[in-house]
């Protein structure tokens, strides 16, 4: 079975943000040095403490959001916010420009997968992410058929 979908444009902001909680999500573990640091406040009782914590956990926040900002206005990155039309298979993924052009993006370039409330995130890399919202399925079944696949593929708890 192919799915088709409807053409769609991921926005900027939206990327970013998308990006940058998954970011957040895999290195929970960074908020722990900064918890350590603000807890020197215990140990020698200075708001320093505190603010250095507050500072380096914001230093690492703008790192990242530093990162996918810039790649939203590289040349290299263009290819992420362009308008695509997906044709979908248990082999690969097309993503489709335009009915002549395209791209194959197989399965196993898929990292892992998430399902929210209105969209599937495909995540190729750290900054390659392929957002596929629920709208721009033509029916109910295709939405049901890409979930059972990443599921079949183990991409998607």
């Amino acid at each position: 079975m192919i799915v088709k979908t409807k053409n769609y444009r991921l926005d900027k902001k939206q990327y970013v943000v998308i990006a940058l909680k998954d970011v957040l999500q895999k290195q929970w573990w960074a908020a722990l040095p900064v918890a350590a640091v603000a807890c020197g406040f215990f140990w020698i009782p200075s708001w320093w403490w505190i603010f250095g914590a507050a500072t380096a956990g914001g230093l690492y926040l703008l790192f990242w959001w530093l990162q996918f900002y810039s790649l939203t206005k590289l040349e290299q990155g263009r290819m992420l916010f362009e308008r695509y039309s997906y044709e979908i298979t248990s082999q690969q993924i097309l993503m489709k420009i335009n009915p002549r052009e395209g791209m194959p993006i197989k399965w196993t370039q898929v990292k892992h997968a998430k399902q929210h409330k209105n969209a599937y995130l495909l995540f190729l890399n750290k900054a390659q992410i392929i957002h596929l919202p629920f709208k721009i399925f033509n029916t109910e079944n295709d939405r049901k058929f890409l979930g059972s696949i990443l599921k079949t593929k183990a991409l998607l708890k």
